[in-house]
């Protein structure tokens, strides 16, 4: 019965991946037909305030309790794990009273499969898809484990007392020594051999709208201890919970969810996972498999996309490529602002000076943006600098090798790229000039640029050509030249002036040497 009804999930879950009109995880939105939005209005406008109140109220309750849980004990006492009548009585009420919570936001009942492993065949659950802030109804399933948290959300009223009751490790995500901190406490706790309870993490670091699962972070594989995998599935005909990146808001979705009847949810405790001793060593290399383990399990696929900066990106090796380029989105905003061809002509002339002006600066502010383009509206300057960056400033090099992008071949845009970045005009350039001039092309900050650099060293000098060719030969690096980096013919007419000295080349023609076809 178990396997019938396990088919029945996978197969569902095949389907919506088979009809998904997102072009990547991070986009949801709930699509509703018009007897749908007039229930859903009716229903709500009923039951969103009711369960809304009763579930506040029941988290309202457990708010003393998890203070008085951790009353009078010292902060030693409170660095060790809380055990006899403190534990037993204060987890079960707290449980009691959250399962209550999601019960009255219309969770009646959670299907549960498998068996959950103990603390000492798993020090670690692992759940995925991680779908929504409601996705923390598994704790109830698990029977309230700790967890990894945000620091920020310890000021929280309920949710940093229950956090700091339960003794979940706090990480600041805006501060690398607070991150090793963590890693060296979570270690700690999964290897203590049953001294520290069980924990449960989402590795994926983000929801997602769990058509696919994305790459795994290596946190709960860094101790290289067995984990148990646990799949979240959502099997209702209306897909109301997911809260991600772009569409659906985490109101909109507390909305409909709680305008429903009610909603399904399947827990399912896959076997334990054992790592390799290769596996053991290598925590990336554990996440990746048991990141593949559970997408098969779940009928999905297992992807290289991950929140990077707060922006998704896909992995390719170590360089991070945004899952939307800026390119065609410049390219639009200035057909859009509607900039004749010999404006661009004139504005591109303008942008290589600027480009080979050491004095004044690569980064201009959008007013500065706006007189260099010769733009007719001032709003398209800030949205362009709001592709690139937050703090409304862009980096001409940047932007000058978006507009070029798609539009000339890769040995061109290369070589521009690299007279743009080669400061002190000897060549070659640093570590630091190859970071920037992959981010400038790939139009997203590189940060772990050290191995294309060795790559790049092991030939000589980081020179265009040896750059050029690590970036059309490695196994790695060409998927980025290929998939990324190479012109598109449907892109905007709009001219593009190469960098002075350098020769323009075909459009229709990639590389003249490898005998006018993309790199295999």
């Amino acid at each position: 019965m178990e396997e019938s009804d396990r088919r029945a999930d996978d197969r569902r879950s095949s389907d919506r991946r088979s009809t998904d009109e997102y072009p990547h995880p991070f986009i949801h939105r709930v699509k509703l037909t018009g007897p749908q939005r007039i229930r859903g209005l009716v229903l709500g406008s009923v039951l969103f305030p009711l369960r809304v109140t009763l579930a506040a109220m029941l988290f309202l309750l457990s708010w003393p309790l998890a203070r008085l849980r951790l009353a009078g004990l010292s902060a030693e006492e409170r660095s060790r794990p809380v055990t006899g009548w403190r534990w037993w009585y204060f987890q079960v009420t707290i449980w009691l009273l959250s399962r209550g919570a999601f019960f009255s936001l219309g969770f009646l009942w959670v299907k549960v499969k498998g068996r959950r492993a103990d603390l000492k065949e798993a020090p670690v659950l692992v759940a995925a898809p991680h779908s929504s802030f409601l996705d923390i109804l598994v704790l109830c399933t698990a029977r309230l484990p700790a967890v990894v948290s945000r620091s920020e959300n310890s000021s929280l009223p309920v949710i940093g007392a229950l956090l700091e009751s339960n003794q979940c490790v706090l990480v600041s995500r805006t501060d690398p020594e607070s991150r090793k901190k963590v890693v060296a406490q979570v270690t700690e706790r999964l290897t203590s051999g049953g001294y520290w309870p069980q924990m449960l993490m989402f590795p994926e670091g983000t929801t997602t709208n769990g058509r696919s699962l994305i790459r795994f972070k290596p946190g709960a594989f860094l101790a290289g201890v067995p984990v148990q995998p646990v799949l979240l599935r959502y099997p209702n005909k209306l897909d109301t919970v997911c809260w991600t990146y772009e569409g659906t808001s985490w109101i909109e979705a507390l909305w409909h969810t709680t305008s429903q009847l009610y909603t399904n949810m399947t827990v399912e405790f896959l076997p334990v996972y054992n790592p390799s001793p290769e596996e053991k060593n290598n925590p990336k290399l554990f996440a990746d498999n048991v990141q593949k383990l559970m997408a098969k399990a779940l009928g999905v696929p297992a992807t290289d996309y991950v929140m990077e900066g707060g922006v998704p990106v896909r992995k390719v090796g170590d360089l991070s490529l945004l899952l939307e380029s800026p390119a065609r989105k410049t390219l639009s905003l200035l057909h859009d602002d509607g900039l004749e061809a010999f404006e661009m002509e004139a504005s591109l002339d303008r942008m290589i000076d600027r480009c080979q002006s050491r004095a004044q600066g690569s980064k201009v502010s959008a007013e500065e943006l706006f007189s260099l383009l010769g733009l007719k509206r001032r709003e398209t300057s800030v949205r362009l600098c709001g592709l690139f960056s937050k703090d409304q400033t862009v980096d001409v090099r940047q932007f000058y090798l978006s507009v070029a992008s798609g539009r000339v071949g890769f040995r061109s845009l290369l070589h521009t790229a690299f007279r743009l970045f080669d400061g002190e005009g000897r060549g070659r350039v640093s570590a630091e000039e190859l970071s920037g001039l992959m981010g400038a092309l790939l139009g997203f900050p590189q940060r772990n640029t050290a191995q294309l650099f060795r790559e790049v060293s092991a030939h000589g000098p980081v020179t265009a050509e040896n750059l050029l060719r690590v970036l059309t030969t490695h196994p790695t690096y060409q998927r980025v030249a290929n998939e990324y980096l190479q012109p598109e013919e449907a892109v905007s007419r709009l001219p593009f002036t190469p960098l002075a000295n350098e020769k323009p080349e075909n459009n229709n023609r990639h590389l003249q040497d490898n005998d006018n076809k993309k790199f295999e």
